[in-house]
């Protein structure tokens, strides 16, 4: 029987790379399909309402899954995105729920561009992929919670040094270099201060885990995806995608969370 990373991929992959939407659904979704995508109504119609133009608009996709974490009835998938020879690019974070076949019954994503080089001369996407240290995934992800909770939320900066390992910390954010001086510095911005305030999601395999995560800065709401790399019970790497909250009047579905 497929798994839930199985029918995530194949939702993805079939739907819209393929372009074959509404075989992809009739195999990956289960009794119900709620959304939490932007612009993207429930269910299977919505889907095809919004998917069917955009196939007509990219006829040329090319998408690759990046990395691939399923946790329970959960899944996350890191995903690149080049339509039409590099019109645009993308990178989206998207998290699943699935039923007890494995089909999936709820989506959450988080899109940014592609960007080639951060100050560190990372892109958003490099890195390890290799999923190791599964036995480890309770604790890593109770790592991951701790940092959230006490550096994100509570603003703790001090403290960033209990969950990360500073001579290592490997940053894809796009405006951030290596390090943690610059995230410290975000968070004791008293102008524009950093703060998360609600972890929404949490999904781990072995060494990866990935947070949807509520968060403000400078009075803006928004949703960010956080993925996170641990060696030896601290983060060591750091990739995210970050997305404006739109105003309640644009919502297609019940919001991004």
């Amino acid at each position: 029987m497929p798994s839930p990373k199985d029918h995530a991929i194949d939702l993805y992959m079939g739907a819209i790379r393929d372009g074959d939407a509404e075989a992809a659904l009739d195999r990956n979704i289960g009794d119900r399909y709620t959304q939490h995508s932007m612009g993207v109504k429930d269910g299977k119609q919505g889907f095809l309402e919004f998917f069917e133009p955009f196939l007509e608009r990219n006829p040329v996709r090319e998408m690759e899954v990046v990395r691939a974490l399923e946790d329970g009835a959960y899944v996350f998938l890191h995903v690149y995105q080049k339509l039409n020879g590099g019109e645009a690019e993308w990178v989206t974070m998207d998290f699943f729920d699935s039923d007890a076949d494995g089909k999936i019954v709820e989506h959450w994503d988080v899109i940014s561009p592609y960007v080639a080089k951060n100050p560190s001369g990372r892109s958003n996407i490099e890195g390890p992929v290799e999923i190791t240290d599964r036995n480890h995934t309770a604790a890593n992800k109770e790592v991951v919670a701790g940092f959230i909770q006490t550096c994100l939320v509570e603003g703790q900066a001090a403290r960033m040094e209990e969950f990360i390992k500073p001579d290592t910390y490997i940053q894809h954010n796009t405006d951030v270099g290596d390090g943690i001086d610059g995230l410290r510095a975000l968070l004791n911005d008293a102008d524009q201060p950093l703060r998360y305030s609600e972890n929404v999601l949490l999904v781990g395999e072995g060494n990866f885990v990935a947070a949807l995560n509520r968060v403000t800065w400078g009075g803006q709401e928004l949703c960010v995806a956080d993925l996170f790399r641990l060696e030896g019970g601290k983060i060591v790497e750091h990739w995210d995608n970050i997305e404006p909250v739109p105003p309640r009047e644009d919502w297609a579905n019940s919001g991004k969370f």
